[in-house]
């Protein structure tokens, strides 16, 4: 092999233009451009969010307690070390409105803050005045986010009361600095002053509260060296410490999935434009079929032909690529000015070059996977074959060597997928999903070649002479069926499958769940007001169903005297506090799994039961020693029994339970669930309300209202990766059109010759095309319904009902696309003259 020679010959090719190559740049363009944008728009967050840590976390560190303030000595010990230290309280209330026809509640998310209030940042507010000036007054000043005063009916300078305390609303809260550390709220934000809060009745011994004292530190601090000293000092007193590194810890992990996760759909939408870049090198190999006869003829190696049109499809890989990761790139910066507003985080745009190299490899992999397998074809044909214009080239396996590249360039594909994308299962799972899209389309298009010859052949067909033919383009050699079903059902396939999880997802929260749901959660239900409490609800014959369950909230530090966190990893439950309840003897819905519960008079040492699934992905055993740190005291207990608890019937579950005497002493409330008919819940409201205004409640259809809002735009988000991937199988179906337009002139000449009208033709032609997008549509609602099934019986680990709605339009949808490119592609076979047709194939 003489690669100048080959080189020479890849130079004059390419001087012919890339007329035969616009479907190839453009599928590889856009995949590229897709995972480009997507992760340029993930790294930029993810940079902002390092940027902006301190202003995200509202200082550069914080130490947060649970239900308490801090204590003198840690007061003075965050003094010692900070230039400034500012103090907020946080917890949910209810906002309070004098209404024509009573009192109108809402639920809020309250921010007490002290006056240095935000050390970093600013707060917007609407009039805009100094945040100092909107809390001061005789009637202390608060601030309300817009969705809030818009619901409750408030104006400038109106009235209204938390707890006890009345306020005046003084400003619309337009943005906060450190709104994205907080994490999901139920509520809009209010903010007051804590000293406001003295009155109010909402924060006392047992009050559901969180405090967060930010810190201001000199610069240069050690934050490492910071948060090792504070763990060392005040870990067991229940402290958590977070700092500017790691500022929205919550949004910093969905921002790096959903990315992977949109990564990953761009990586189908590069597998569909690989179809096409595989039929384009096909088909443009197919026209140099004299120039490659020559060549042999001429006594040209096989392995030198090869090297040329690699070279010139390196170049060409090079052109996509490039103009791909332009693309990519400018998509973002050129949406910067909306996403910047649209993100309630700072981003920083511009062009990173991470993003763009993992874009610019799976460009690079992917065309080398699906071209060398047509390349190696240039090869393995003989010069004698080459010449038959007429003849179907026969399918001959590439030899070894190429097939090693093949598949060494497949492994390196996935294993590139599964490196970046932090998240190895998902990617694997991801992969083998597309894996197995592709062969469950590849059988699906035999299964349709084959079908239709039988067809053509059958007595149903005859006298039906546009039929007939269209039957057998679809199942004759050398057609399109491949590659349309290929690319069109690969991503209608996506489609459909972001289809079933979105409306079987918004199916199991509007339907299943609000069966068995409470109507309300009531908290912060202090011990005295408990049987006033109960009287009200228990008493109401709208009321079918009340629990109760005393509440603590603690966190997990150690595991059998080692760190939780180094031996359960980040699972949720050891992952900041939780929920803790107690009680003397066993529910009547609660089943023990493993072990025996306490006695209902027992008083010996500290026992634990444990909720059996999240056992199970702890690995704990009946046995194993928990140190839980409750209001700063560490106890130690060990685990007796295992139970079921069933969280999606929205009602009271606690992973961890304790014996009484385990926490005897230790503040506390009470929550409770109320089960009321719909037409009783604004009156039970409102006594409850009016008997104890320190009670919150939260109405479960507005929280079920928000995780539906947060899927909404996750099922958004994915399907705009997925139309992505539509589009490039749009482009690819495009192309297969393109290309068997010079066969379909021949067969409009032969069809015209032997007496067929052009409307005959034209009904052929657009029968094919039907047939090929309703098969399309067909195996894509297979593939996408098999992974709706798989993630919502595996994932979400619930049923599953087909969707039928869209499964119609996905079918539709390909019948009509493949219908318009078809019809698109078939004016110049008609308008040919039949003889010149003919004599230009003698």
């Amino acid at each position: 092999m003489s690669l100048a020679v080959a080189g020479r010959i890849a130079r004059r090719e390419l001087r012919g233009g890339i007329a035969g190559f616009r479907v190839f740049l453009l599928c590889l363009a856009l995949g590229v451009a897709a995972i480009a944008a997507v992760g340029s728009v993930r790294v930029a967050i993810q940079q902002g969010l390092e940027r902006e840590g301190a202003v995200i976390l509202g200082g550069d560190g914080q130490m947060e307690f649970t239900y308490r303030f801090a204590t003198e000595s840690e007061r003075a010990w965050m003094d010692e070390n900070a230039l400034e230290v500012s103090e907020i309280v946080e917890f949910r209330s209810m906002v309070v409105v004098d209404g024509p026809d009573g009192p109108e509640r809402g639920l809020t998310q309250v921010k007490a803050v002290d006056d240095l209030y935000p050390l970093k940042g600013a707060v917007v507010l609407s009039p805009d005045i100094p945040l100092a000036s909107a809390l001061g007054g005789e009637i202390p000043g608060a601030v309300i986010q817009q969705i809030l005063v818009d619901r409750m009916g408030l104006e400038i300078g109106d009235t209204f009361r938390l707890g006890t305390q009345e306020f005046r609303l003084s400003a619309v809260l337009e943005r906060e600095p450190d709104s994205a550390g907080g994490g999901f709220g139920l509520g809009p934000t209010t903010i007051v002053r804590t000293e406001d809060l003295a009155e109010s009745g909402l924060i006392g011994p047992g009050s559901l509260f969180e405090t967060e004292y930010r810190l201001s530190l000199p610069v240069g601090t050690d934050l490492q060296e910071m948060e090792d000293t504070a763990e060392g000092l005040f870990r067991d007193s229940g402290m958590r410490w977070r700092d500017s590194r790691n500022a929205a810890p919550g949004v910093e992990r969905f921002v790096e999935r959903i990315g992977s996760f949109l990564v990953l759909v761009g990586l189908a939408g590069l597998a569909v434009g690989g179809v096409g870049i595989s039929a384009a090198v096909r088909a443009y190999l197919d026209g140099k079929t004299p120039v490659i006869a020559t060549l042999k003829t001429l006594g040209a190696e096989g392995s030198t032909i090869f090297a040329a049109y690699l070279m010139q499809i390196g170049v060409l890989t090079a052109l996509g690529v490039t103009a791909g990761l332009t693309i990519g790139a400018a998509i973002p910066l050129l949406a910067a000015p909306i996403l910047s507003e649209t993100l309630p985080i700072p981003a920083a745009f511009g062009v990173h070059p991470g993003p763009l190299a993992e874009a610019a490899l799976y460009g690079i992999l992917t065309a080398l996977v699906f071209t060398l397998w047509p390349l190696a074809r240039t090869e393995q044909v003989r010069a004698a074959e080459l010449f038959r214009d007429a003849s179907t080239p026969k399918f001959h396996w590439p030899r070894g060597k190429y097939l090693a590249a093949v598949i060494l360039a497949v492994l390196a594909l996935v294993g590139s997928a599964v490196m970046f994308s932090g998240i190895p299962t998902l990617a694997m799972g991801s992969v083998g999903g597309i894996a197995g899209a592709l062969v469950l389309l590849i059988g699906a298009a035999w299964l349709v070649r084959r079908a239709a010859r039988r067809l053509a052949r059958s007595r149903i067909v005859r006298g039906r002479t546009a039929l007939r033919l269209a039957l057998g383009a679809v199942g004759g050699p050398g057609g399109e069926t491949t590659s349309v079903v290929l690319s069109l059902g690969l991503g209608l396939a996506v489609l459909a499958a972001v289809g079933q999880i979105d409306s079987n997802l918004r199916t199991v929260i509007a339907e299943e769940l609000p069966q068995d749901a409470p109507s309300y959660f009531f908290v912060d239900i202090q011990t005295d007001q408990l049987p006033d409490f109960l009287s009200r609800t228990r008493g109401d014959p709208d009321v079918r169903r009340v629990d109760t369950a005393p509440m603590l909230r603690g966190v997990i530090t150690e595991i059998n005297g080692q760190p939780a966190r180094e031996v359960a990893g980040d699972h949720w439950v050891v992952r900041g506090d939780r929920g803790i309840t107690y009680a003397a003897a066993l529910g009547p819905d609660t089943r023990i799994t493993e072990g025996a519960f306490w006695p209902e008079d027992y008083s010996g040492p500290p026992q634990i039961s444990f909720a059996e699934e999240e056992a199970l992905e702890l690995g704990l055993e009946l046995g194993d020693r928990l140190t839980v740190n409750i209001l700063g005291r560490d106890i130690e207990a060990e685990i007796t029994s295992f139970r079921v608890v069933d969280f999606s019937t929205a009602g009271i579950g606690f992973v961890l339970t304790m014996n009484p005497a385990a926490v005897a002493g230790a503040p506390h409330t009470h929550i409770a669930t109320v089960y009321a008919a719909e037409e009783a819940e604004a009156q039970l409201l409102r006594d409850v309300a009016a008997d104890a205004p320190n009670i919150t409640a939260i109405r479960v259809r507005d929280a079920i209202d928000r995780v539906t809002e947060a899927l909404s735009g996750l099922a958004a988000a994915t399907s705009y990766g997925a139309a992505a991937t539509l589009i490039t199988g749009f482009v690819v179906l495009i192309g297969a059109a393109a290309a068997g337009e010079r066969a379909r002139v021949f067969e409009a000449a032969v069809l015209k010759t032997v007496g067929a009208t052009r409307a005959r033709i034209l009904a052929s032609f657009a029968l094919r095309s039907a047939f090929l997008g309703l098969a399309a549509g067909l195996v894509a609602i297979l593939a996408g319904g098999l992974a709706g099934w798989g993630v919502m019986t595996f994932v979400m680990e619930t049923s599953y009902r087909f969707e039928p709605i869209s499964a119609l339009a996905i079918v539709t949808g390909g019948a009509a696309a493949t219908l318009l490119a078809g019809l698109a592609f078939a004016l110049r076979p008609l308008a040919t003259r039949p003889a010149r047709t003919l004599r230009g194939r003698e």
